[in-house]
């Protein structure tokens, strides 16, 4: 995978009582650019209008922003989504991990994302929008936490955010990577994220103390699975 991907497990706006967030701040950071062109990606939520809003008053003066919706909604209606390609940062909100996948390959998304981070474009997203760069994944698209073993792959491995956060996350995913249901991977708290280059993990990020990030493998004898801590940078 070539390009640059940032993956909350929990936080940035989305879980902001006032919208502000050091790991979003951090995120326009990486485009270097001094008004980033952002889009925000709400196919997880069914384009959920008061989500949308928090992230436009959230982003409101700092970038310039634009919506991707693929459920014709107004006011946006039926965007293109080769406009993609024209952003510094593609922010994908949360909600139903398996319906977001499903969705974005009908309408030919995960092509034009891939070439999206190619050309420089930040890829991100919370929850479900950390869920979808790796090849598995922890979700709860089916009421009950499942092991979903399919994502866009982007990123090698599965993924669990709200690692700490929700009742079971933790018991779940150490049960399915030791298991073999779920590829080794990285667990996410709230208020963490990760930053990958080009596939390979550059640092743990937290807005927020003593929220972990994790390394998470089957063991070699088959005895379930290990966490190894990743050292976090607080924001």
């Amino acid at each position: 995978m070539i390009g640059t991907v940032l993956t909350l497990g929990g936080g940035g706006f989305s879980m902001s009582d006032d919208g502000s967030s050091a790991i979003d701040d951090h995120l326009l950071d990486l485009t270097g650019a001094a008004t980033p062109r952002v889009c925000f990606v709400p196919t997880a939520s069914g384009d959920a209008d008061s989500y949308v809003e928090r992230f436009e008053s959230a982003f409101a003066g700092r970038a310039r922003t634009s919506v991707l919706s693929l459920f014709c909604r107004d006011p946006w209606g039926y965007r293109d989504p080769k406009m993609l390609l024209e952003q510094d940062v593609v922010y994908v909100g949360g909600g139903s991990t398996a319906n977001l996948l499903a969705v974005w390959r009908l309408h030919g998304v995960p092509e034009l994302l891939a070439e999206a981070a190619a050309r420089g474009t930040v890829l991100a997203g919370i929850s479900a929008g950390m869920n979808c760069w790796f090849e598995s994944s922890s979700t709860d698209s089916f009421g009950p936490l499942a092991a979903l073993d399919d994502g866009l792959g982007i990123l090698a491995g599965s993924a669990c955010p709200h690692y700490l956060g929700e009742p079971d996350r933790r018991e779940k995913y150490l049960g399915w990577v030791g298991d073999g249901a779920l590829h080794d991977g990285y667990a996410v708290d709230e208020f963490a994220a990760l930053h990958f280059r080009d596939g390979e993990l550059v640092e743990a990020v937290a807005e927020r103390p003593d929220r972990p990030a994790f390394r998470v493998e089957r063991a070699a004898d088959g005895s379930g699975a290990r966490e190894t801590r990743i050292p976090v940078r607080r924001l």
